[in-house]
């Protein structure tokens, strides 16, 4: 009680030296120095600690509004310059009472938001003041902030992020409320006062009208620097960063806010009339609202940032500052888009369902919002294209691989969780007695969320910048949003032809600007995506040439009707497809069209709208596999397979989808089932012809059975480990189809895939993508409908299983693998006695008899590949007995895969078990004339063991040396 009575007598003595000051009209600093004086001479009792929480109460309390004189509102500014009292709390206390009467008392008003230019934007006295906590609680009770935004944790860091978020949006409600707009907000129940509550409406409008022209002109002046003060709050390093904490921790508040700030962007007569800022700029500030975190920036602000959020206050919160522990929550994306980027391994599902399901699930987990969601998936996929843009090692560049995932996988993942939402809402509607019609369903939230992600993004400069050879495609992408602001259309023929007129090459077009794109052709997002605030410079609009609308492009050509004729084709190969419609007509015209228009047509679809026609790749690719699997023509007669007469165009398809990138992009999209199904009766029935005919192109290029056979079989091997070595399966207690892909496991796939397809809700919405020319066959298929295939795939199980045997001498197999050999070391086997006999036992023959059956070989690839394990292992037990040299058993291998290139698949599975197995004796190349790894093993060995040192693994030193099965290495380090 006596302390009570102490405090109390304290402040009735600061009050009367205040009123006394007052009325005298005492020098500011000479009132402050007495103020100090008294409080001090207190505190040797048990006054207060400076800054002092209820010295501020009681200025303002004098002030507002029974003292409201100029003199005082000095008093109160010097005060806060001496750190007499706290200017955050000082400026709670005035937003209660002042924001809600600045029209009765516009100088108030005006006093109020110049103490906010002065002390609002620096928060490090406060923060590393005595007083901190005590003066973040005095300023949530007095602005309510924990029950209004309803965060658990009540922490100083915490609160503090809360009041500078409040403070903005007083100042936001307000100028709404100054120009009559607040009532267009959607959301009615208003957070903060704007106007009196205890005066009727009436007396407010009364005053109104006995308002003096300078009244009225300070109004207005202050509702223009109230909108400029929010201006500054967002663009500030300190302010900016700790309003996107509440952007990340308070999304359902943001919403608000920012559909607030839309309004006024919009709206606004004052924002307009501002020289200092437009309503383009503030709207980009709101999205910018992460200023310099995903740039390079000074520490000090950085250091603010960690202050106003302590590590304990909310583990989100903290993250935001220091950007490494946002990025880690979305870890778990960048591994899954690693992995499923490896070459060595082909999917059978859908990297598109995956990384849903992959999305949603971190969505849940991390607790976080929509938007930041995506905008931490489109982040991780910029890194991988990063990653693939300038590889460290390997001889394959999968660019085109990368950018499918970038541009069409994960744009397909948005577009699922977006439709997914929307779907629900259409059925919520549906149900509703007073439902709408389905065209006029508001977008889901998602997809706003996607909008502010996609906005953000732009922050990320050094993350966007395009791979060198699609950076022509980016420009074209921001000369096409230019041409649309500057009024022109923007066909796909006026696209196309930006490039030829110079306008894409001045526009500088980045990752962003494709994404869009992506998302415009998927109708996740519209044309209004061009008008975003620094999405194109504006200086590039003068740029735009006038005779683009004279042009034509390519694929405008096609679409009104002209022939696929060789020079429209090699336009269309190097060009991607942007429409559906585009890719339907090309697919009719090789299935209808004239034998050389359909060569034409299937080089135009594995051309570059397969590898870059993002928004129609899936598309592109069911074409493809449907063209593999052409029906038997009504009319056709023949003893032979209907496919044989198909062998031109199925061989430039299959040529067309050989390289790595494409076939990962046929992985990535999870159609790997369906191509597997379709080469398996061309691998079956052209595997089983034998080589009598060849076929000639236009071109003039020539091909055999042999070469369609090897491309579809050389592809259908790709899709699951053939050559997986014993050691592996040894390992492994559990069936081999479980273990690892096989042709058995990808057509259980493929029969599952089709049965089901379309059964449930998420399927009805992607068959919604399908051109509605693609059908499939729902009749499952087996194994046993290709018993050539079924045969060599057991054989060559056996092979990796355990050691060779079963070679009869005098059978078919045998008389080819004597001719094999013969073909194959004929320059060198002067003696003409045969290979097989140091393993077989078979007996000799004459030379010129194996050399003539060599030259005329021709029995089907089937018979090649049963005989091949069987030359590869005469042909080391050859080496092994000192009857070939090293060099001379690469020499026959490489003359071996020019009669049938499909048997390098087997040499690369009969060698990977024999190298596990280790059974073959030294046996050295040079080095000179042939590429050794041998010399370069030691350094590799130590670089493996770095790598692995640095994560922590301890890896015993092995003797460096060459094994005792070098030569095996060697040569599938030659061949592979």
């Amino acid at each position: 009680m006596a302390v009570n009575h102490q405090q109390q007598s304290l402040w009735r003595e600061v009050l009367e030296l205040t009123k006394t000051a007052q009325d005298r009209n005492t020098d500011p600093l000479t009132w402050a120095i007495q103020l100090s004086s008294t409080l001090n001479s207190a505190a040797d009792g048990d006054g207060p600690t400076l800054p002092s929480t209820e010295l501020a109460h009681l200025l303002v309390s004098h002030i507002c509004w029974d003292n409201h004189v100029p003199i005082t509102w000095k008093f109160l500014e010097k005060a806060l310059t001496l750190k007499i009292v706290p200017p955050s709390l000082v400026l709670a206390l005035l937003s209660t009472r002042v924001i809600s009467n600045r029209q009765l008392h516009p100088a108030a008003y005006r006093l109020y938001l110049e103490f906010l230019t002065r002390h609002a934007f620096s928060f490090a006295s406060l923060v590393n003041g005595p007083n901190y906590d005590k003066i973040m609680n005095s300023i949530d009770d007095v602005l309510n902030l924990s029950q209004i935004f309803g965060l658990k944790v009540c922490e100083s860091g915490v609160l503090l992020v809360e009041f500078v978020f409040s403070v903005v949006w007083q100042l936001l409600d307000a100028s709404l409320d100054d120009e009559g707009l607040l009532e267009f907000a959607s959301d009615k129940n208003f957070k903060w006062p704007t106007r009196p509550q205890d005066m009727e409406i009436d007396g407010i409008d009364g005053f109104i009208d006995k308002r003096s022209e300078h009244h009225e002109g300070l109004f207005r002046a202050n509702t223009t620097m109230a909108i400029e003060l929010i201006g500054e709050f967002l663009q500030n390093k300190v302010t900016s960063r700790i309003l996107y904490l509440a952007h990340m921790n308070m999304p359902s508040h943001w919403g608000g806010f920012i559909e607030r700030l839309r309004l006024l962007a919009l709206k606004s007569a004052a924002l307009r009339n501002s020289k200092v800022i437009t309503p383009e700029a503030l709207l980009q500030l709101a999205s910018d609202t992460r200023g310099d975190l995903g740039r390079k920036s000074k520490t000090a602000p950085q250091k603010e940032c960690h202050a106003v959020a302590f590590p304990g206050s909310l583990m989100s919160l903290a993250g935001q500052c220091n950007g490494t522990s946002r990025s880690a929550l979305w870890l778990p994306i960048d591994l899954f888009l690693e992995d499923a980027m490896d070459g060595t391994q082909v999917a059978a599902t859908s990297a598109v369902e995956i990384l849903t399901g992959l999305v949603k699930a971190l969505q849940v987990v991390n607790g976080t919002t929509w938007h930041d969601t995506f905008l931490g998936l489109w982040i991780a996929a910029l890194r991988l294209l990063q990653r693939e843009r300038d590889p460290s090692e390997g001889p394959v560049p999968r660019i085109d691989s990368s950018l499918c995932m970038v541009l069409s996988v994960t744009t397909l993942t948005v577009a699922d969780i977006i439709e997914e939402e929307e779907s629900e809402l259409i059925d919520e509607t549906e149900q509703s007695p007073s439902n709408l019609p389905k065209d006029k369903q508001a977008p889901g939230r998602r997809r706003k969320d996607l909008v502010t992600s996609l906005q953000l993004l732009g922050d990320f400069e050094d993350m966007l910048t395009p791979p060198p050879f699609v950076r022509s495609i980016a420009n074209q992408a921001a000369a096409k949003a230019i041409m649309f602001i500057s009024g022109l259309t923007v066909g796909n023929g006026y696209y196309e032809s930006v490039s030829m007129n110079g306008l894409a090459t001045s526009c500088l077009g980045n990752m962003r600007h494709l994404i869009v794109e992506a998302c415009i052709a998927r109708n996740l997002l519209d044309t209004s995506a061009y008008l975003w605030p620094g999405y194109v410079n504006a200086s590039d609009s003068n740029q735009v040439p006038c005779s683009i609308a004279t042009q034509m492009s390519g694929w405008s050509s096609l679409m009104k009707g002209s022939p696929l004729t060789p020079s429209l084709t090699n336009a269309l190969v190097v060009t991607p497809a942007s429409s559906l419609a585009e890719i339907e007509k090309v697919y009719e015209i090789a299935v209808n069209g004239s034998d050389d228009e359909k060569i034409c047509a299937a080089t135009v679809l594995c051309g570059a709208s397969l590898v870059r026609g993002w928004s129609v790749q899936e598309n592109t690719i069911l074409f493809i596999i449907k063209l593999l699997s052409p029906p038997v023509p009504a009319d056709y007669s023949g003893s032979e397979s209907h496919l044989i007469g198909y062998a031109a165009l199925l061989n430039t398809l299959l040529v067309g989808i050989s390289s790595v990138d494409c076939i990962q992009i046929f992985s990535l999209h999870g159609w790997v089932p369906l191509l597997a199904a379709a080469l398996m009766p061309i691998c079956e029935v052209f595997g089983s012809s034998i080589p009598n005919a060849s076929w000639t192109l236009s071109s003039g290029e020539e091909f055999s059975c042999y070469a369609v056979f090897s491309n579809a079989f050389t592809i259908l091997v790709r899709l699951w480990r053939f050559h997986k070595p014993p050691l592996e399966q040894l390992t492994v207690d559990m069936p081999l189809v479980a273990s690892q892909l096989s042709p058995e496991y990808l057509l259980l796939v493929r029969n599952s895939k089709l049965a089901s397809f379309g059964t449930s809700p998420k399927d009805q919405m992607k068959s919604k993508r399908f051109s509605k020319n693609i059908k499939f066959s729902t009749d499952p298929i087996f194994m046993d409908s290709f018993p050539k295939l079924k045969r060599w795939y057991r054989q060559n199980e056996e092979c990796i299983a355990s050691t060779l045997t079963g070679l009869v001498h005098g059978t078919s197999v045998h008389l080819i693998v004597d001719a094999l050999l013969t073909k194959m070391f004929r320059k060198i086997n002067r003696s003409g006695t045969p290979l097989t006999s140091a393993t077989s036992g078979s007996t000799n023959s004459s030379g010129s008899g194996l050399e003539d059956v060599s030259i005329k070989l021709k029995v089907p690839a089937w018979d090649i590949l049963e005989a091949t394990p069987f030359v590869l292992d005469a042909a080391l037990a050859a080496c092994a007995h000192g009857r070939l040299s090293p060099r001379e058993l690469a020499t026959g291998l490489k003359e071996l895969s020019d009669c049938l290139p499909a048997t390098l698949a087997t040499v690369v599975s009969y060698f990977s078990a024999e190298v596990t197995r280790g059974l073959w004796k030294p046996a050295f190349m040079n080095g000179t004339d042939w590429p050794s790894p041998a010399t370069n093993l030691s350094s590799i060995e130590q670089q493996i063991k770095k790598i692995l040192a640095a994560t922590g693994v301890d890896v015993p030193t092995v003797a460096v040396g060459i094994s005792s099965y070098c030569l095996l290495c060697e040569l599938l380090y030659l061949l592979c």
